[in-house]
């Protein structure tokens, strides 16, 4: 079986209906050779994480229609990329609430990272990640990962790349003092 991140249009859930949406994808599918490992709610798509066939990927995609109007359906396979390509896709998932696919680009380009710059990506991932768990409706699982993420920001420069990372360190912070996850762009 191979790995598919599918998103439908969201126009009413949000991240406390993930566990009832991943029960239901999974009924809609019931009799087909598929497994939905779990749904992420984001502000206008729901993200199903889905094990299945390519050939049963079609009807799975006409079926998970009933939730919500297909978004987007991407094949998850490790990519070989570059690290400016990595940094250019995460920023675009990042900003788009795509935080899973967010920490994959971004672990692709920490793959290609030696010492600080290690740490400093491995920080973005780690906020990344801490929505991913907002959107899983865990949200006090992504705010305990805050600490950690800003070890690993750690004094590095303001700016990677095209990534403000003195704005991400304000946010993590007052994220932290707030005790509450809050989107921002990067």
């Amino acid at each position: 079986m191979e790995r598919y991140l599918l998103h439908f249009k969201n126009e009413k859930y949000l991240p406390q209906n993930c566990r009832d949406l991943a029960r239901k994808g999974r009924d809609l599918v019931s009799d087909m050779n598929v497994s939905v490992r779990l749904a992420r709610v984001a502000t206008k798509f729901i993200e199903f994480d889905i094990a299945a066939e390519k050939e049963d990927l079609d009807t799975l995609v006409k079926r998970l229609s009933l939730i919500g109007d297909v978004d987007n359906v991407r094949h998850v396979v490790e990519e070989h990329i570059t690290k400016d390509k990595g940094i250019e896709d995460g920023i675009f998932y990042y900003n788009n609430e795509r935080f899973w696919e967010c920490h994959e680009a971004f672990e692709g380009v920490w793959k290609q990272c030696y010492g600080r710059e290690k740490e400093l990506v491995q920080g973005i991932i780690l906020v990344a990640v801490a929505f991913a768990h907002q959107q899983e409706n865990e949200e006090s699982i992504g705010i305990g990962m805050l600490s950690r993420a800003l070890e690993k920001l750690g004094t590095s420069p303001s700016m990677y790349h095209s990534i403000d990372v003195d704005k991400i360190r304000k946010h993590v912070i007052e994220m932290q003092k707030a005790n509450k996850l809050t989107r921002f762009e990067i």
